[in-house]
């Protein structure tokens, strides 16, 4: 199978036309036609509906998306493994939430450029459920995010909690009532014990989903919010934030899941896990 063939069907589905994958992958439109019609040709399935409005997914061609982005994922993996920049023997791909990269994230790949300087990283920022599709399809190693949902052939390790503390841009600004409050969701179980700490207040007038674009909205407009310790250092330490000690702190887990197989060749990856602890 002609591995240009997947690109171009993987384009078109991430693009939703063939004019716009054409458009992504700097070929004409009727390269792209060509290629489809000659995937769709040697698997004998119509994989996508066109017209006019653009394209969509048929039965066959749901089913076939994930085998692509395996068989793709593991052809630019075979690539890089097999031509490594000169003085390297191997190489290491780990994929992590981008809220967890201040921590765990920062220090694992601190931890491997230091201690493997004959091996190649690669690391990859991905949501908690785009890391397991990766993990499942052998994309990264292994992956940094809040949940686990462990398969055969992974293995999981639990790394200390997020801690999340409550900020503010001033010392004084009181918890509730200043109509300042930024929520940043963390989730069901942060929700449910966010709620019942808070049952008396107001519901927050902004909100978001990731704490840094919280940090950068209270940077520009004041306020407070609950924030990973691990990502306000610096702000804290310049002043920028203080950190409410009367407020309740929670907890968030945090895990490392790992493929076995290349674990199997590392023996530095224990060091690894170790140091996560520390």
């Amino acid at each position: 199978m002609n591995t240009q063939y997947l690109q171009t069907f993987l384009s078109i589905v991430e693009t939703g036309s063939l004019m716009r994958a054409s458009v992504q992958m700097n070929v004409t439109q009727s390269t792209v036609t060509a290629r489809l019609k000659a995937l769709e040709a040697e698997l004998g399935q119509t994989l996508l509906h066109r017209d006019k409005s653009g394209a969509t997914l048929t039965p066959a061609g749901v089913k076939f998306l994930h085998y692509a982005r395996t068989i793709s994922g593991l052809w630019r993996q075979a690539r890089r493994d097999t031509a490594l920049p000169k003085g390297l023997a191997s190489m290491c791909t780990f994929g992590c939430n981008p809220d967890l990269w201040n921590g765990p994230g920062a220090t694992a790949a601190q931890h491997i450029a230091a201690t493997q300087p004959d091996m190649a990283l690669t690391i990859l920022r991905g949501s908690d459920a785009e890391l397991e599709a990766w993990l499942a399809e052998g994309l990264i190693d292994f992956g940094i995010s809040h949940r686990a949902n462990l398969r055969t052939g992974q293995t999981v390790h639990e790394l200390p909690p997020v801690i999340l503390a409550l900020y503010a841009t001033a010392p004084d600004l009181p918890v509730v009532g200043s109509g300042q409050y930024v929520f940043v969701d963390y989730g069901e179980e942060f929700r449910d014990r966010h709620g019942e700490s808070y049952f008396d207040a107001d519901v927050a007038r902004v909100e978001f989903s990731a704490p840094d674009w919280a940090m950068t909205y209270m940077a520009q407009s004041g306020g407070l919010s609950y924030l990973p310790v691990d990502l306000v250092t610096a702000e804290e330490a310049a002043g920028r934030l203080f950190r409410l000690q009367a407020a309740p702190e929670y907890h968030q887990k945090r895990f490392l899941v790992a493929r076995d197989r290349p674990m199997r060749n590392w023996a530095w990856f224990d060091m690894l896990i170790e140091t996560l602890w520390q």
